[in-house]
């Protein structure tokens, strides 16, 4: 069951309550007939940032030291690598753990824990305790071969990290907590499952949830050994109604989301159209029963 604050008496549901159900149904419908028109009509698999102690300062990191339902739309699609998208390389941020800087004095690489390999990743681990609080986000990541028709790639090892409801991210802002980070590994079909919380938003960023890209778990134990670093958006409709109604978890999420679009975003505004939509995650679901959202990232192999 998905974590709710005092706000649970929202519990009414109403489909016309729904935040641009009517224009995500048009939106869908067009892309879909567009989708048809290029010959293309395959089964894309679809697929997050989060004021607290968090800092804007994530586009320049040096890396050596409804109960309404809501549904956002996205295609993958390329005219030179098929039908995904290759993901563009994304700064990893202040807050990675992932042996490319240090937090309260030391390496802060959460990749040599124990546990880390994980799908819940709410909770924290190897010794340490704290869930972080939130609106339940079940996310599927699907990996594509952009230079082999999208073929899945199985056995990659995929790192998420994303901040707290408010703001924050463990091991830095919260050096007692390590949860809201995790690595799993690609199955036969190319796909991850975690699940997580919709992340906050904090000021000057867009909401986004971050990942690297690893060969193979064995080689997920350091920045240096990436393939890919990058990060996902979280759609702002789904945000904007999350934060507005789970206030109490969500701090000050809505009034740095009012502020900020991701064409404005200090990392995704310079990206073409096509790699924002690849970068988006597709999200359908309610406040009560969570979230579950989709995206495809491409990599050239």
């Amino acid at each position: 069951m998905t974590l709710l604050t005092s706000d649970a008496s929202q519990s009414k549901t109403r489909q016309h309550e729904e935040p641009g159900l009517s224009r995500d149904l048009a939106r869908m419908l067009s892309r879909r007939r567009t989708l048809v028109s290029l010959g293309w009509f395959g089964g894309v698999t679809m697929l997050a940032s989060c004021s607290g102690g968090a800092s804007s300062s994530e586009a320049a990191v040096t890396a050596a030291t409804p109960v309404g339902t809501t549904t956002s739309s996205s295609s993958n699609s390329s005219t030179t690598t098929g039908s995904c998208v290759a993901h563009p390389t994304e700064t990893n941020g202040p807050y990675p753990a992932d042996g490319s800087n240090s937090a309260n004095g030391a390496v802060a690489n959460v990749l040599l824990e124990s546990g880390i390999v994980r799908s819940d990743i709410r909770s924290s681990f190897n010794g340490q305790t704290g869930t972080a609080e939130g609106v339940e986000l079940r996310l599927k990541v699907t990996l594509s071969n952009v230079n082999d028709s999208c073929a899945p790639l199985a056995g990659y090892a995929i790192y998420v990290w994303h901040c707290t409801a408010d703001g924050n991210y463990s091991v830095y802002n919260l050096p007692a907590q390590n949860y809201l980070r995790g690595v799993g590994v690609t199955d036969s079909n190319g796909e991850i499952e975690f699940t997580t919380i919709v992340p906050g938003c904090y000021a000057g960023r867009f909401p986004h949830i971050h990942f690297e890209v690893y060969q193979s778990l064995a080689s997920a134990t350091h920045y240096n050994n990436r393939l890919l670093v990058s990060q996902m958006a979280v759609p702002k409709e789904e945000c904007a109604y999350v934060y507005s109604t789970q206030s109490a978890v969500y701090g000050n999420s809505s009034r740095n989301l009012s502020s900020i679009s991701i064409n404005t975003d200090n990392v995704f505004r310079d990206n073409s159209t096509e790699e924002i939509e690849a970068q988006t995650l597709v999200m359908s679901g309610t406040i009560q029963d969570g979230y579950d959202a989709t995206v495809e990232v491409g990599l050239a192999v």
